[in-house]
């Protein structure tokens, strides 16, 4: 009962198919803005304590902020000044600062007048707005975690419904929750009420990109399913992302760039007529005349005959599902065998390296450049040439080699940046961009080799968790970059030590390159991981059937 023979008939590149991966990859551009939009809207503007009108000679005026050393760079203290009343009773007294008074004898106070924020690259943020800084500096990083905690509990179960209830509905739900809480983000009162609606704004963004990569991947066939899942939805992606600087650059108040960001969630309500359920997910539940009614659609608009009957094998199955209680596979099913449970151990492993990495570099993209906009972009763009790389990849090489080699990579790279002098920073960011970029490379790798690992009563469910595990690394991520004020390549350390680690470990994954989707539990437990990637084992010599992407 093989759904790629079944289906053969209607070709790889229809209208039928145009259509469904266009739509589908447009749709995956507001999760690119909207997926790092806090690196903006939480950016921490130049500060000092606000000091206000006073009668005060223009030298205590320069004076009233303590200087610092930070970095082995002077810059004016941003939590602290000199007490007013002091200050005020010295200037009176005509007395001049450094000449007549020596400033480290004098008392410090905090900024309880508030702070005064430099205006020279955002007109406001949210750190500005609400006051994050100094002794609730700790909330700049918490509203990365708060949005990414939401995705992580997104992932989870968003992966679980669409198992359950179907691929389109829950598309478009989690697309419709991302629309509405980011808009409604606009008119938070309070720091508490804007990290709740960014939680529930988390809940869809990855949601709606998760059921859709798997929507597209299982309703496209062959090198076109190939195309879509590795280069399709990951170049869309990137290029929501690179439009995230365009709009803050042009948009620098944090709720005019909010406002932006949601608009375009509601040019995709007219999707829902055009977009198609996956024939795999209702054949799987018993839904063979749904199915087929797809099928026969998708026929008409590719201008193609199709079978009096399609899916002839699937009827006496339909009718015992629909008398009798379905077993619903639920994520325990992940871990009921002992060859699924070692390959989701590892699948989760690595991806929690992965997301940890891509989600603590480009957060990190504000260290690169002293332009913002112009770092935002770089970390977007290089992501571009790393989705082509990992789409050749995947039409080329076996999956289980290329995941090895990307971690190595950034690993390396990674390392190396701790042994760059300080006089050549260019180099340094070169190895962290060559990072970013193996990593990104090895992101859409993983989609897609997750994908052909579980079959398809799971393949929603194992996607969505193995996602939702890792994005507990993209929850510690922005904290792990608070760890360079220890050791300023400690960051880089840890990220290149769980590299190397996940490398060999993949070296026990299966193999999918070159077999096609497993429909069921049982063709899964067939496919034995292999020690080593380059000696096969006596059953897996003998001639395997390809999938149509290896014809």
């Amino acid at each position: 009962m093989d759904y790629e023979d079944r289906t053969a008939f209607l070709g790889q590149w229809g209208r039928f198919q145009q259509i469904v991966f266009f739509l589908l990859c447009v749709s995956i551009i507001p999760n690119g803005f909207s997926a790092f939009s806090v690196v903006f809207l939480t950016d921490i503007p130049s500060h000092h304590c606000l000091v206000p009108e006073l009668n005060l000679t223009r030298d205590w005026h320069n004076a009233i902020i303590p200087v610092e050393v930070v970095n082995g760079e002077e810059e004016l203290s941003r939590c602290s000044r000199y007490r007013l009343d002091v200050v005020r009773n010295l200037s009176a007294q005509g007395f001049i600062p450094g000449r007549d008074i020596n400033l480290t004898d004098l008392e410090q106070e905090g900024c309880v007048d508030g702070w005064s924020y430099s205006r020279d690259i955002y007109q406001s943020t949210l750190v500005s707005e609400f006051d994050l800084v100094c002794s609730d500096q700790w909330k700049q990083p918490f509203t990365s975690t708060v949005y990414f905690l939401g995705i992580l509990i997104g992932s989870f179960f968003s992966g679980q419904f669409s198992d359950k209830f179907g691929r389109k509905p829950v598309f478009f739900v989690t697309m419709a929750l991302q629309t509405i809480f980011t808009f409604v983000q606009i008119f938070s009162p309070s720091w508490t009420v804007f990290s709740i609606l960014l939680f529930f704004s988390g809940l869809g963004q990855i949601s709606n990109y998760v059921s859709a990569f798997v929507l597209g991947s299982e309703i496209l066939t062959g090198n076109v399913r190939v195309l879509f899942s590795s280069l399709g939805v990951s170049l869309f992606f990137a290029f929501g992302y690179m439009m995230l600087p365009l709009f803050a650059y042009f948009l620098r108040d944090w709720k005019s760039l909010l406002l932006t960001l949601s608009l375009p969630g509601l040019l995709y309500i007219p999707l829902w007529w055009f977009i198609p359920e996956s024939p795999r997910w209702l054949l799987s539940q018993g839904r063979v005349e749904e199915a087929e009614a797809i099928i026969r659609k998708a026929a008409k608009k590719n201008k193609v005959e199709a079978p009096q009957v399609i899916f002839e094998d699937y009827s006496e199955h339909a009718v015992e599902t629909k008398t009798h209680h379905r077993e619903h596979h639920n994520v325990f099913y992940l871990l009921r065998t002992k060859n699924i449970r070692n390959t989701t151990v590892i699948v989760c492993l690595v991806w929690f390296t992965i997301t940890t990495g891509y989600y603590a570099l480009s957060l990190n993209t504000s260290q690169l450049h002293a332009n913002p906009y112009i770092s935002g972009f770089l970390s977007a763009a290089v992501e571009v040439p790393a989705y082509i790389s990992s789409w050749l990849a995947l039409r080329y090489l076996p999956r289980r080699l290329s995941i090895m080699f990307v971690l190595l990579l950034a690993g390396m790279s990674l390392y190396l940046i701790q042994l760059v002098p300080q006089s050549l920073s260019g180099v340094a960011v070169a190895l962290e961009m060559l990072g970013k970029y193996a990593i990104t490379a090895g992101t859409a790798l993983l989609y897609t080799y997750t994908a052909e690992l579980y079959p398809t009563v799971l393949r929603n469910t194992a996607t969505g968790t193995c996602s939702a595990f890792s994005r507990v690394g993209s929850c510690i991520a922005p904290f792990l970059l608070q760890l360079r004020m220890y050791f300023k390549f400690l960051p880089y350390i840890i990220l290149g030590t769980l590299a190397v680690v996940c490398a060999f470990a993949a070296l026990f994954l299966p193999e999918s390159f070159g077999r096609p989707l497993p429909q069921t539990i049982q063709q899964m437990q067939k496919r034995e991981s292999m020690k080593f990637p380059f000696i096969t084992r006596k059953e897996h010599s003998k001639p395997v059937v390809l999938c149509e992407s290896q014809l």
